[in-house]
């Protein structure tokens, strides 16, 4: 087919917060849409009516549950030359939230995919946590199993790039209690909360700070924002290198438990290797 004669895919941002925040591209793409996929047509509707906004074209269901389902139908509509508007609860499609499916099918099919850019919890947390910006990774949600989250952590402890996160409100303080055994409690990060809406809040300091903070119970959307894992310097295998280093640090200040994961750490190797060697001589 050629490729004019196909449709288009739309990926529009949705608020986050305020409804203020909608563009409007998006409303002109609700209103003239062929066919609007939404995670919850219920917020569609509702967004709508703020927006002022009359739609036209076919509204159906797109959410995790039917995301497999439901991508053939919708690629079977851009085929047929119609152009598709994606839309989630908030924020970009495909990015924590449904989309990537649909989108990975219309590359297959040389459909064209473009975007209405607009509010982002990752980047409007990176941008006021007041941790470094110029290099930084999305990791999404992590693990909820302990074991896999604490796995996922040491993977990312020597990660160098500021890192964001989201988070359940009823989990934060587990997952910051994790990230301060994974990458030290004096690791520097910034809680934001409820970002743009009328209770917004963004809590910073080292991790052992944020986690007491959470214990008293965290409500709302959450962002966490951590910043990365400063260069470190070569440490060998020597277990006599390791139990110097710890010592070291210990005599700065250090308590033994956060000295032993930096060592750990720079030296590449499992903490309880270097916590073995250390109270091995104790």
């Amino acid at each position: 087919m050629n490729p004019t004669e196909l449709g288009t895919l739309v990926l529009a941002a949705t608020p986050i917060g305020r409804v203020e925040d909608a563009s409007s591209r998006l409303a002109g793409e609700l209103a003239t849409a062929d066919v609007i996929a939404a995670e919850d047509t219920r917020r569609l509707r509702r967004l709508c009516t703020e927006l002022g906004v009359t739609t036209t074209g076919r509204v159906v269901s797109y959410f995790e549950g039917n995301e497999s389902a439901r991508t053939p139908t919708l690629v079977d509509a851009l085929l047929a030359g119609e152009r598709v508007l994606l839309v989630t609860d908030a924020g970009m499609p495909s990015v924590s939230d449904p989309g990537f499916r649909l989108v990975a099918a219309a590359v297959v099919h040389d459909i064209t995919v473009t975007s209405v850019p607009g509010p982002s919890a990752v980047l409007s947390a990176l941008a006021v946590s007041g941790l470094p910006v110029d290099r930084f990774c999305f990791e999404g949600f992590l693990p909820r199993k302990a074991g896999e989250r604490a796995r996922r952590l040491t993977e990312l402890a020597k990660e160098q790039r500021t890192m964001v996160f989201f988070e359940a409100p009823h989990r934060t303080e587990t997952a910051l209690a994790a990230m301060a055994e994974a990458f030290g409690g004096d690791r520097a990060a910034a809680v934001c909360r409820e970002l743009t809406k009328t209770h917004e809040e963004v809590r910073r300091g080292p991790l052992e700070e944020l986690v007491a903070w959470a214990s008293d119970g965290v409500r709302g959307e959450v962002t966490l924002v951590v910043t990365g894992a400063e260069p470190a310097a070569e440490v060998g295998t020597d277990p006599d290198e390791w139990r110097s280093l710890v010592a070291e640090l210990e005599e700065e200040g250090v308590r033994r438990k956060d000295a032993i994961l930096d060592v750990a750490r720079r030296a590449g190797v499992p903490k309880r290797e270097v916590y073995d060697a250390v109270h091995k001589e104790s």
